[in-house]
């Protein structure tokens, strides 16, 4: 027989999601079927599994040893073989990634700012990106241990393109995971990004369009007119300051919806295109910054967040603003504006 506590990280989750994490080699089918004839009880009770769990409440699994490791999942194996869970993957991004610096940090989340180049999340199994190196912070301050991996690992809540630079959210505990999603998808948290754009701008204006992806060169329209496969997108601008000599404007802009490269496409198609931007941007230009600045990708932070009335646990982020610091070179470019 095993015995499992439900901790912080699995409370708040459906029980028979929890047991399809912990047995991952058992089918549904499976499961129900042992919780009908109580060989897998909650709290001592009967369950079918559409329980929602809490912190404290204690299942029991009524298997032979054999049967548990056979539909236990990989790091459960490795802890009952007292081999450990591997965290060897976490421990080289945390040790590769050095130039990320943490912004805010609570209980239940951490807001980092992720430097150009940096991959939030792998997009090949060889990669390194930020969100290896947020469990790896964690767990070399101690802030988690390998076993909780087993159920909940921590991870990045909102994304950044390669080359975009700023704030990015790691959920460190289920509940900062659940709140930081309802809190995107409802778009009550405020995200404002700082950019260098070509052209002149004077005045702040909120601006709508339709974006269409290409999936095959990865790559964004916008146009004015709905069609079948588009999205609306809106995206609000702040000029802060112009320089008329090199023709570019310093901006801050809200982004109201998060589409795919939206800022960079939606300024580029009323003619404002990032400086550094390769793809949406304009090549004499991009050549000249890269030249001078060593500017070799978008001028593009996420520079700001504004947290909206929080409830209780997270009142330390409740209305609250949080802002990073601009990339050097980027800083630079303004600087002498």
């Amino acid at each position: 027989m095993r015995e499992i506590r439900i901790q912080e990280n699995e409370a708040g989750k459906r029980f028979d999601k929890f047991l399809s994490q912990y047995l991952s080699k058992a089918s549904s089918g499976f499961i129900y079927k042992m919780l009908r004839k109580k060989n897998i009880v909650l709290n001592d009770k009967k369950a079918d599994g559409k329980e929602k769990l809490e912190k404290g409440d204690v299942v029991k699994i009524y298997f032979s040893d054999d049967t548990f490791l056979k539909f236990a999942n990989e790091n459960i194996k490795a802890i009952e073989s007292g081999k450990g869970i591997s965290t060897a993957t976490y421990e080289k991004a945390y040790r590769k990634l050095k130039n990320i610096s943490i912004v805010f940090e609570n209980h239940h989340i951490l807001l980092v700012n992720k430097p150009e180049g940096v991959l939030t999340q792998k997009a090949e199994p060889s990669d390194i990106s930020l969100n290896e190196w947020g469990i790896g912070y964690l767990l070399a301050t101690n802030k988690i241990d390998a076993k909780s991996l087993t159920t909940f690992k921590p991870s990045i809540c909102n994304r950044l393109d390669r080359n975009t630079s700023g704030i990015v959210i790691i959920a460190i505990t289920l509940p900062g995971a659940q709140l930081m999603a309802k809190l995107l998808k409802e778009r009550t948290l405020e995200k404002y990004y700082r950019t260098v754009v070509s052209g002149i701008i004077t005045d702040k204006a909120r601006i709508n369009g339709f974006l269409h992806k290409d999936e095959k060169t990865n790559t964004v329209s916008v146009s004015e007119e709905e069609n079948d496969d588009s999205s609306k997108i809106v995206t609000a601008y702040y000029p802060i300051k112009q320089n008329e000599k090199k023709n570019i404007t310093y901006l801050e802009v809200e982004l109201i919806t998060g589409k795919t490269h939206q800022i960079r496409a939606h300024l580029s198609s009323i003619g404002h295109p990032l400086i550094g931007d390769y793809k949406y941007g304009i090549e004499d230009i991009n050549t000249y910054f890269r030249s001078t600045y060593g500017i070799k990708s978008q001028m593009l932070h996420c520079y700001r967040v504004v947290f909206p009335k929080m409830p209780e646990g997270f009142e330390d982020l409740s209305e609250r603003e949080f802002v990073s610091v601009l990339p050097t070179k980027m800083n630079q470019v303004i600087n002498e504006m």
